[in-house]
């Protein structure tokens, strides 16, 4: 439960965004819409996650602020907005029906030892949550950073026996460090022969998604 204080704070940024938004408020505030904020959302995740990775706890603070500020302006827009009407709490609420619903070792009566057991139903339990996917790639947001996107649709594949995640690797590191400077001299280098490294890992993704729809197609036949 939310301590008296996190309420407060909570309310207090509520008043500020509502003060931000009314007439006489900020002009700027009072015209943005959920789509015209989203570069702000992105930038503000991307600053989120330097602070995290830079272990900086009061730069952390500020950045998870900013993330939050994010959502509860959405949620501002959308409760003034006649056509959406929905409110914060209602984001939170459903919030926590999806966890709820995803941890019924937590708060059911079915028993999982360990993360891997979790992680194992984890797909099962989203599944009966979106009857109306009829892929394992649907809902996997094509925006994502490609090396992002990379590492979600191998763990797709893996699944599908479309790639021996456990066979023999062409590259052995001993940790990131290692890792790092590889990736770095794969990008010099095709950009001093004038190629994006960008584009060229999304079309290899573009391909290997055309193979997991085809083993899900073969699998379901």
């Amino acid at each position: 439960m939310a301590s008296e204080s996190e309420s407060s704070g909570l309310s207090e940024l509520t008043e500020v965004i509502e003060r931000l938004r009314d007439a006489g408020g900020c002009p700027w505030c009072s015209e943005q819409t959920h789509e015209s904020l989203v570069q702000y959302l992105v930038e503000e995740t991307y600053e989120l996650v330097e602070a995290i990775e830079a272990g900086d706890r009061d730069d952390v603070i500020e950045e998870l602020g900013d993330v939050l500020y994010q959502v509860m302006f959405h949620a501002s827009l959308a409760a003034s907005t006649p056509t959406e009407n929905y409110t914060l709490n209602e984001v939170a609420h459903r919030a926590a029906e999806k966890m709820i619903g995803r941890h019924p070792h937590v708060f059911g009566d079915v028993q999982y030892e360990t993360a891997d057991d979790v992680i194992a139903v984890w797909e099962e339990l989203k599944k009966a949550d979106k009857p109306g996917r009829e892929s394992t790639l649907d809902g996997v947001p094509q925006t994502m950073p490609a090396l992002a996107l990379a590492d979600k649709l191998l763990g797709k594949a893996a699944k599908l026996d479309l790639i021996d995640i456990g066979g023999p690797a062409p590259f052995k590191f001993e940790s990131e460090d290692e890792l790092g400077p590889l990736l770095m001299a794969i990008v010099a280098s095709a950009r001093a022969q004038g190629l994006d490294s960008e584009r060229a890992l999304r079309s290899a993704l573009r391909e290997l998604q055309i193979d997991i729809r085809e083993a899900e197609a073969t699998g379901a036949d």
